[in-house]
Order: C-alpha cells, then sequence, then structure tokens
C-alpha cells in the first residue's frame, strides 16, 4: 500500500451508523460518537472505507480517540499510515502533543514513537475528557507523543 492511497475524509451524519458499528465490532467505546462527530474521521483506499480515526484538540493537547482499521484490511499498513495522517491533522490544528488510552495496542502506539506515562500526568484538559473521565478502564494504557 501506498501512503498516497489512504484519504481521510471528515466523518458525517452518513458515517455516524458504520463509525458506531466498527467500535461495536472491535470492543471500543462508541457511546460519545454523536456529540462528538466531528474529530472522526474515516479513511478510505479507493471507494471503499477501511478504517476510522479521531483527534479531539484542546489547545495545544490533543487526544487519539482511535485508530480502528477493518479486519480485512489489517496488516496493510494501514493502522500506521491513519495514525500519520491523524498527527499531519493535529499539528494542523496547533496540537503540540497527542494523547491516549489503549488497552489492546500499547505495542502498535509505541512503535509510532508514542511513550507509555502514568495516567495521572495527562493535562487537566485532556483528564476530563469523557474519554478519560469516564469511557475506559483505569487499566488502560496512557501513552503520548510530542509532535
Amino acid at each position: 500500500m501506498s501512503e498516497t492511497t489512504l484519504v481521510l475524509r471528515q466523518a458525517d451524519d452518513a458515517h455516524r451508523s458504520y463509525i458506531r458499528t466498527l467500535l461495536k465490532e472491535n470492543g471500543l467505546p462508541f457511546e460519545d460518537v454523536g456529540p462528538k462527530l466531528d474529530c472522526f474521521y474515516v479513511a478510505h483506499a479507493g471507494p471503499d472505507p477501511v478504517g476510522i480515526g479521531g483527534v479531539e484538540v484542546h489547545g495545544t493537547d490533543g487526544l487519539l480517540r482511535l485508530v480502528v482499521v477493518e479486519r480485512g484490511a489489517r496488516d496493510e499498513g494501514y493502522g500506521s499510515v491513519l495514525c500519520a495522517r491523524l498527527e499531519e491533522r493535529a499539528t494542523a490544528d496547533g496540537v503540540e502533543t497527542l494523547h491516549l488510552l489503549t488497552t489492546t495496542a500499547a505495542e502498535f502506539f509505541a512503535g509510532l514513537e508514542y511513550v507509555e506515562a502514568s495516567r495521572g500526568t495527562a493535562p487537566d484538559a485532556i483528564r476530563q475528557t469523557t474519554e478519560f473521565d469516564d469511557l475506559c478502564p483505569d487499566t488502560a494504557t496512557y501513552m503520548r507523543k510530542s509532535l
């Protein structure tokens, strides 16, 4: 796969069902997709969606909400490219540090230069997000990356 073959499209109401379904199928939080739809992107390789990602911007900090690739499109590099594209968009929005919580993908994100840290060291704006405060379990690994 070439990086140029992956196109991110801003999620809109037409994508809501796709996003919620993909999140549910992968055991990820989906409860607040409605009010936060504007922070999500649908990744396309050609005409077909291959995954989704999202970034919530909180000043110079951003919360990488998720990176999910369709099961049939995994192991083709889409996840790494999707992360890179989300980081580019976050940088363009003034984000200097991306933060995330994961229960299953710490090794993947470590390979993308995210560093594990104590959850209590996250900035207040990030700790007060729905994902940190309510949706993700306390056992989730907190990671961050300077952009």
